[in-house]
């Protein structure tokens, strides 16, 4: 029996979505240490476990620089083809507290008014499946649930990305869930069982980046054809880094992302401007630094990185947008890392521009 046929067992069942209540994962909040998300009860879990001793569902922790309030951070991938997992499959409940809420599932489903044919056939199959050892290809069966190896391993079931604006993407980890002894690695036709790799996309997708206000000089106002000199200081702008991790009983992986900045686009936010440099793209100097301060006596100097308006701004301003692109890696658990899509981020500020006064004698 193939893995299509697993998910077509569960047609018109609860299990397919029983994950979506108890393993649907919240974004985070900033914290300096690693802090618990997901819906569901408030209680402190330690170990993947609760004070009644009931495995609770995996629950994925942040840490460092992440978005606050269940959103996702403010990074934008330079990669339009690159998106975060839409959903993923991760450890769910021990075998007593998996029979406990599965047999119930499959009793309700079995005794629903009109579920017969086709659809009764396979909540019998997965009643089988997971009772009576009925298995296929690379998927064994169940004796009882598994509950004389409770404590020895956990079922995993689908979780839905809550970020992830596409439903069918979101809920497509349909497969039945599956028993992982402590200490394996998911069986590999799960391509989507929870990695660090996976995690990694996570930390990038909660990532929160800093403000992109750049210094000018002029501050605010400045004058047609006057060049306005635009930086960063590197003690102001440094690298940011945001943890995933998943700890439960036998089962514990984590991965950092880090993003470095690597340089500054500047959009004047009019056609009548010039950039320096003529892209607009301002690269990260030696020290970390991008562009360079003004000071007394550059006046009549080009900016490594600025602007010069050509035309006034009139009663109103030029929106400047100033757009960060940061280069991000990450590294996780058993020295697994790699690269990830650039990220970008920007701000914009209000600059006045106003005409050079001539003054007649």
């Amino acid at each position: 029996m193939s893995r299509s046929h697993s998910s077509a067992l569960g047609v018109g069942s609860a299990a397919l979505t029983l994950a979506a209540s108890a393993l649907l994962l919240t974004a985070p909040n900033a914290a300096a240490e690693p802090v618990d998300f997901g819906k569901g009860g408030g209680k402190k879990e330690t170990g993947g476990t609760n004070e009644t001793g009931i495995y609770a569902a995996a629950r994925i922790q942040y840490s460092g620089s992440v978005a606050k309030g269940g959103g996702t951070g403010n990074v934008t991938s330079s990669d339009v083809n690159w998106t975060p997992p839409p959903c993923w499959y991760a450890p769910y409940l021990g075998a007593k507290d998996f029979k406990e809420k599965m047999s119930k599932d499959i009793e309700r489903e079995l005794n629903t008014p009109g579920m017969g044919g086709t659809a009764g056939s396979a909540i019998g199959e997965k009643k089988r499946h997971y009772e009576d050892n009925y298995g296929w290809t690379d998927t064994p069966g169940y004796k009882d649930y598994n509950v004389e190896n409770d404590g020895k391993g956990m079922f995993w079931a689908g979780v839905e990305n809550p970020n992830e604006p596409d439903y069918l993407k979101r809920t497509s980890c349909t497969d039945l869930p599956f028993w992982v002894e402590n200490g394996d690695a998911p069986p590999p036709q799960y391509e989507e069982a929870i990695s660090p790799e996976i995690l990694a996309a996570l930390a990038y997708q909660h990532m929160q980046l800093p403000d992109t206000k750049v210094t000018l000089a002029p501050e605010a106002d400045t004058k047609v054809n006057l060049p306005t000199w635009a930086w960063l200081d590197k003690a102001v702008f440094d690298e940011v880094q945001a943890t995933a991790a998943l700890n439960v009983p036998g089962f514990n992986i984590q991965a950092t992302t880090t993003a470095r900045p690597v340089s500054l686009k500047l959009e004047p936010g009019t056609k009548d401007a010039e950039t320096y440099p003529a892209s607009g793209e301002c690269v990260i100097n030696a020290d970390k630094s991008i562009g360079e301060p003004y000071a007394k006596g550059k006046a009549d100097k080009t900016p490594p990185c600025g602007i010069r308006y050509l035309r006034s701004s009139g009663d109103g301003t030029y929106k400047l947008r100033a757009t960060i692109t940061w280069d991000i890696d990450w590294t996780g658990t058993g020295g697994a890392g790699g690269d990830l899509p650039n990220g970008t981020f920007g701000n914009e500020q209000a600059v006045t521009v106003q005409e050079i006064q001539a003054v007649n004698r």
